[in-house]
């Protein structure tokens, strides 16, 4: 099939094979994995032999595989990308997302490819470039807001990507330069350190500190739930999930909820098409801000706003409970409407502004709103009225960690009668279709209702198979 801007991607990272097979199960209609080398996550790479058999799987529902070769090659390597994407290419691979142009003069099989986020793409005319050079997908800049996207859009012919969840940079992709310049490891190479998570002091040009060891550069989470409709009439076709560092959990639950959201769209505008096969059931109800996040903004998306730093700590501190009522020996008591449990994961604040956290081995409900907690360990400087945070839902997390999805493609079942037999023809949700023919002497049966009815049970028995009738 080939993919226009009416065709809506869900777009899901996989750290490895199993992570994207996990994605494809919960809805993605894409997922974008690393190979064995030159990807931008450098502690996230991938054998050839692991992504083909993700292709394997993903193909069967009709989703693609993406592979990310996004950092900047060294003369040196370009033998070795260029024999790396040969491979991939055999192994059924559907597209590489790449920034370096110089891969454009390799002698390359003809595969799909995907300008990165890395390319920073910013303005209509960059766009224009890549899209006439012959990439396929283009992926925005996540500083975008969506009145440029759609002048992008009206200019170009290539599908639009756009980041809907997940870790912003302070800096644009491709053209920070702060983790080489502290450490020698450059972003571009796939070893970001991180600077913009640590803890800087601010001093105003007199030197007076007017700040201490906040994480200034820390950004928020993006989230992008509220913006998709608009996102569409901008002209995203594609919708990416950050994350190939990220757990599995997060992979589920992210993925699921952005799936549901699309699928109500598509429900609303029939103009538009899912750009896969298959429907994802769910033993959970997902819930983006149970698993990490640095809290949520929607960016620049509906112009620049003034709150979207994660200041306090780019650690992941999660839903807020309620405040400390009473601190016993071994116990805290929390005011709070939330149901707690044995297990779950809470922290708060201490006196110096450090993000504390501690494992509840024990919860007794002491009333409608008051909880007993007995942590692993008491915390030496929790006081009265401190906030606490629950970081980790263990009832939530405890269903993410079991088979949390079923994936099937829906099949109209059609057995009918021959001159000579009987035929039986199935077509899938895509407009695929095979017929099988059986010839055979025909007898009315003694009880044709029953007789009716046995068909249509044992037809709609598939199995394990990925279809359903």
């Amino acid at each position: 099939m080939q993919k226009t801007r009416k065709h809506l991607e869900l777009l899901a990272p996989a750290k490895n094979a199993d992570y994207g097979i996990e994605a494809i199960n919960h809805g993605a209609d894409a997922v974008y994995i690393g190979g064995p080398a030159f990807g931008a996550r450098a502690k996230a790479p991938n054998t050839v032999q692991d992504i083909a058999r993700l292709v394997q799987h993903a193909h069967k529902f009709h989703a693609e595989v993406f592979v990310a070769l996004n950092t900047i090659f060294h003369d040196n390597e370009l033998e070795g990308v260029r024999q790396l994407v040969h491979q991939l290419y055999d192994s059924g691979v559907d597209a590489l997302i790449v920034q370096d142009m110089g891969l454009l003069e390799l002698d390359l099989p003809p595969i799909q490819l995907h300008a990165s986020t890395q390319t920073d793409i910013r303005t209509v005319e960059k766009a224009q470039f890549l899209d006439q050079v012959g990439f396929s997908q283009i992926v925005l800049a996540r500083e975008l807001d969506i009145a440029t996207v759609r002048k992008i859009a009206d200019a170009t012919t290539a599908n639009l990507e756009y980041f809907i969840h997940g870790a912003l940079c302070v800096a644009f992709s491709g053209q920070c330069f702060i983790s080489h310049a502290h450490t020698g490891r450059s972003a571009n190479r796939g070893e970001c350190s991180q600077e913009c998570r640590l803890p800087y002091t601010l001093e105003d040009q007199k030197g007076r500190i007017i700040g201490k060891d906040k994480h200034y550069l820390s950004m928020k989470d993006n989230d992008q739930s509220a913006n998709l409709r608009a996102l569409i009439a901008a002209g995203v076709s594609s919708f990416k999930i950050e994350g190939r560092y990220k757990d599995l959990p997060y992979v589920k639950n992210a993925t699921a909820h952005y799936r549901q959201l699309l699928d109500e769209i598509l429900e609303e505008m029939p103009q538009y098409a899912k750009s896969s096969a298959g429907h994802a059931t769910y033993t959970f109800t997902p819930q983006p801000e149970k698993t990490f996040n640095r809290s949520a903004t929607d960016y620049f998306a509906n112009g620049r706003q003034a709150d979207i730093g994660a200041f306090d700590t780019p650690k992941f501190s999660g839903e807020t409970l309620g405040t400390v009522r009473k601190v016993g020996k071994d116990f805290i008591d929390v005011a709070t409407d939330i149901a707690l449990h044995n297990g779950d994961g809470v922290c708060f604040f201490d006196v110096h502004k450090e993000l504390v956290g501690l494992r509840v081995n024990t919860v007794q409900a002491l009333d409608k709103y008051t909880y007993r907690l007995f942590p692993n360990e008491m915390p030496a400087d929790i006081r009265n009225n401190t906030q606490l945070y629950r970081n980790r839902d263990h009832a939530f997390m405890r269903l993410l960690e079991k088979d949390s999805a079923t994936r099937k493609i829906a099949l109209d079942v059609v057995f009918y009668e021959t001159k000579d037999g009987f035929a039986l023809t199935l077509n899938d949700e895509q407009g695929f279709s095979a017929t099988a023919q059986y010839d055979a002497e025909k007898q009315l049966a003694n009880d044709t209702q029953k007789a009716e009815a046995s068909l249509r049970e044992n037809l709609a028995k598939l199995g394990n198979t990925d279809f359903v009738a």
